[in-house]
This record gives C-alpha cells, structure tokens and sequence, in this order.
C-alpha cells in the first residue's frame, strides 16, 4: 500500500505541483484547501501531512496544536512567513519540518522522504510470502527459501529500502538517492545493475518475479506479501 500523504495548501498552483512531484515518487496524495476540510480528511489516516499555515479558515499553527492532542503523525509546515520566530513557533507547537516558499519541489520531496525515514515504526525483521524471504535489518542477513544470500551492503540497502514499503513505487533517481547520495555523479541505470544481482541472489524469475517489480519507465516496487507478525 502506497504512503498516504494529505497535502493542505490553497494555493492551487502550488498544490499542483506538490502533488504532481509527490505522487510520480510513488506517494498517494489526497489534497484539500482549507482547514475545516483538512480536520474532516484526517480521519481516513494518513501517513504524513504538508500544511499550509496561512488558509482561509482555520489557521495552520491550530490545525497542528489539534492534531497534536492525539496524533504523532508526521507534519511538514508549508510558508511564506520566514521569519525565525515564526519557525520556531511552528516547531514548538509540534511540527517536525518547515518549507518556507517559494521552495524547490524536488526539495520537499526529499524533506518528506527524510522524515517519513525517520518516523517510521522500524522492524527489525521482514518476512514476506510464508517465509520465502526474511530480511534481517539488525544483523544485514537475507535469507532465501531459509538459506543464507550474500549481499553487498548497496544491494542489502535497495533491497531494503523497496521492501520496507511494498507497493510503492521508486524511481531510478529516487532509489539513487536514497542508496548512494544526492552528489553521486554516475547514471542512476546503475540502480537495474544492482536490482539485476539481488534478483540473481534471491532467485527470482525476472519474466515473473515475486519480490521485485519494475515499472517500465519509472522504476522498480517491492511485490512480496508481508507475513504477520
């Protein structure tokens, strides 16, 4: 199931936008333009939200301090107001980040990968298809049909990374970023190298592969079934 992500700006322009750039990195984006609609919304659950502090109704900073009485999701603030107090309060009354605009998309973007990281419940032991292949994040092991693969730690990290969050889609450029950094310099086809080895070490079928999924033209998704706990 992809990340839900609910997007409060009414700025329709600016909404657009975010959403476009959010929901081609694989996220599924549900937009509204006011704070009485974004209260209503929040009780379909959602992973994160972007919130505009200045809306026509009820104002950013108390829709967090509500959402902060029950609530730990994720909140990104998203501003024209730059001054330092003005950050400082919204950082006070329970956000986690703060975009002042204009911002660059593709930095909102990262902002909202970087927290979703580091909010997310971490297991330390992923099991999917009945067994058929249990990651091991404490001790860096993958086991296959029960029998130990060897991974490098690039691949061990892709791997990861596409199957802490089945059915979402990665792009190539996303999947650079997130394994080997925002300054590598070489081609992100680097990236179907290393899903081309994983896929060689699990013994997939790459004609009807059961864990790793690619998206002609985009990227790659994690397929697996995960096992309960």
């Amino acid at each position: 199931m992809s990340t839900k992500i609910l997007l409060v700006e009414d700025e329709k322009k600016i909404a657009d936008i975010v959403k476009a750039y959010l929901e081609k990195e694989g996220y599924s984006v549900s937009h509204v333009d006011n704070g009485s609609d974004a209260l209503e919304a929040l009780k379909r659950g959602f992973d994160l939200i972007i919130l505009d502090l200045m809306l026509p109704d009820i104002s950013g900073e108390e829709i967090c301090e509500l959402v902060r009485k029950d609530s730990d999701i994720p909140i990104i603030m998203l501003t024209a107001k730059s001054e330092e107090e003005h950050r400082v309060r919204g950082l006070k009354i329970g956000a986690d980040d703060y975009v002042v605009k204009p911002f660059s998309p593709r930095e909102l973007v990262a902002r909202v990968q970087a927290l979703l990281r580091r909010t997310k419940p971490v297991k330390k032991r992923l099991s999917f298809n009945r067994g058929m292949l249990v990651i091991d994040t404490e001790s860096f092991e993958v086991f296959s049909k029960g029998a130990l693969v060897t991974l490098t730690p690039t691949e061990f990290k892709l791997l990861q990374t596409l199957a802490e969050r089945p059915g979402q889609v990665f792009s190539r450029a996303q999947l650079v970023n997130i394994i080997l950094g925002y300054n590598f310099e070489g081609y992100d086809r680097t990236i179907d190298a290393h899903v081309k080895n994983i896929r060689q070490k699990i013994g997939e079928d790459n004609r009807n592969p059961s864990f790793i999924k690619t998206i002609y033209g985009v990227g790659y998704k994690f397929i697996g079934t995960p096992d309960e706990n």
